[in-house]
């Protein structure tokens, strides 16, 4: 049975936002009094935090799926939706997000870090919300959009002060549970340690937190044994001990074999940028089972050649007890000066946040197609607009036009090459897909005029005086030819009826 995970794959949906509402204001004897639809409520968001009574990520790893409230619709009476609930999630300090591509995108190391991973989407406004004074009673409000829903990973690197290191059955766990009031489970086989037990130490007036990191083999930095599922665990420790078994029988082992082993896997391991390589955080040497006469014997063997290598060393007995003590007091005092170096620190710069104006909202792809080339857009508002546009409504569509057209979208797409009924697509993927029919506006490419011709050179386009006087003339003159010829066809019609009648007589 599972009981520890500190890796899982999330599958989150944030809450869609409500739809703005429609309404008509009635009141007696004024039945058309306004519009008065409310807007609709937000999605509700998926957080992420730090808490420090959580250790493991086994509750998520049984239902890796969750989901946040959706907002409700606006009403009529200017009523708005009600805001989606929520869902907090609380993980280990210490816990990694990363995307589904592995990119990081938070590390949550101190308690009660807030961290939004999914937010929820926006409520759409009302029509009452949209009216302005050229548009007083707008017929369309504007949709919800959905929420963010996609993948994260979470991964969780223990947060504590010092790290035991060793080979496996080197006596990890059990000077762990010496030190400490953890209850590992102990025996007589490799690999006895399947994940990293935390124990609290007290020292004199400093507490801190021990982590037993299961053995590590060579190779481990390259994935062999437990070693890279593991060693991201020595990432946040302040100080290293080699615990080194002197009463191991297997052969071809002995303290400095296995301690230069154990330093090569830690220097092939990539720290985060910004961290300090493990090898050159401080270091010290155990030298366990040494109750056993002949470990104790090799004990003093190899203290002095590794006293030699700048290693403060300690010979330690956690069935007797021996030696723990000097050891939990050493650690304690680099824990100390840890400590006290990083509050003396100066604090960290100041994160400046710049304004976007000066950012592209939007950008414009041409991609080729069977039958020429298509333009796609791309940029959150155009993309966040679309959403919002209920296609089965004209006045929503035109007031879509115009947002895009405000953008600056048309311009760009003048500028890409397109013409009218080029093939243009809003979004992503399949996204919204339409023939552009660009809008008669004062554009100089929309201009009509003869060919050579440019209406904008003509600085005076009012006719002057006697332009208007040989105009009018000319009109008076086409007139009066046009009298002259219904006369002529009248006197014409009259003279051949008169001669008919004559012919009868006769």
């Amino acid at each position: 049975m599972v009981t520890f995970v500190d890796r899982v794959t999330l599958h989150l949906r944030a809450g869609k936002g409500g739809n703005g509402c429609v309404s008509v204001r009635r009141e007696k004897f004024k039945p058309l009094a306004g519009p008065d639809g409310g807007n609709g409520g937000h999605g509700g968001d998926i957080v992420l935090v730090a808490d420090p009574q959580v250790t493991t990520l086994l509750s998520y790893h049984h239902s890796p799926h969750r989901a946040a409230g959706n907002g409700g619709f606006g009403m009529g009476d200017n009523r708005s939706g009600a805001a989606g609930e929520s869902l907090e999630l609380p993980v280990p300090v210490g816990t990694v997000v990363k995307d589904a591509e592995g990119e990081p995108l938070a590390d949550l190391i101190v308690p009660g870090t807030r961290f939004v991973v999914a937010p929820g989407g926006q409520g759409g406004l009302g029509n009452a919300a949209l009216a302005n004074p050229k548009r007083k009673a707008p017929g369309f409000a504007l949709l919800g959009t959905p929420g963010w829903e996609g993948d994260v990973q979470l991964e969780l690197k223990t947060v504590a002060d010092v790290a035991l290191v060793g080979f496996p059955s080197a006596g990890k766990s059990s000077l762990i549970a010496a030190i400490s009031a953890a209850r590992p489970k102990i025996a007589d086989y490799p690999f006895t340690t399947l994940h990293p037990n935390l124990g609290v130490v007290q020292a004199g007036e400093t507490r801190f937190t021990v982590a037993d990191v299961p053995g590590l083999i060579e190779g481990a930095s390259e994935g062999k044994g437990l070693g890279l599922e593991f060693l991201r665990h020595v990432e946040r420790c302040t100080a290293l001990v080699h615990v080194l078994d002197c009463a191991t029988l297997e052969p071809g082992r002995d303290p400095l074999s296995d301690l230069e082993v154990i330093r090569e896997e830690l220097a092939n391991y990539p720290v985060p940028e910004g961290q300090v390589p493990l090898l050159e955080r401080p270091q010290l040497v155990a030298l366990n089972k040494v109750d056993v006469p002949e470990a104790k014997d090799l004990a003093d063997l190899v203290r002095g050649d590794l006293e030699d290598r700048g290693y403060r060393v300690f010979e330690i007995s956690t069935v007797s007890h021996e030696g723990l003590r000097p050891l939990t007091f050493a650690l304690g005092d680099i824990v100390a000066r840890h400590r006290a170096e990083q509050a003396a620190a100066p604090a960290p710069e100041r994160v400046v946040i710049r304004p976007r104006g000066a950012e592209r909202d939007f950008e414009i792809r041409v991609e080729g197609g069977t039958y020429g080339n298509v333009y796609r857009i791309l940029g959150d508002k155009p993309v966040r607009w679309v959403q919002q546009t209920d296609f089965q409504n004209e006045e929503a569509v035109g007031f879509l036009a115009d947002r895009l057209e405000k953008l600056g979208v048309e311009d760009e797409l003048y500028r890409a090459g397109a013409v009218a009924g080029s093939t243009v697509v809003i979004g992503p993927g399949d996204g919204i897909v339409f023939d552009w029919h660009p809008s008669l506006s004062s554009a100089a490419e929309l201009m009509t005029a003869p060919r050579g011709t440019d209406p904008r050179l003509d600085l005076n386009p009012r006719r002057t005086t006697s332009q208007r006087r040989e105009r009018y003339h000319e009109r008076m003159d086409a007139k009066a030819e046009a009298r002259a010829e219904l006369e002529a066809e009248r006197l014409g019609a009259g003279g051949a009826g008169y001669e008919l009648e004559d012919d009868e007589e006769t």
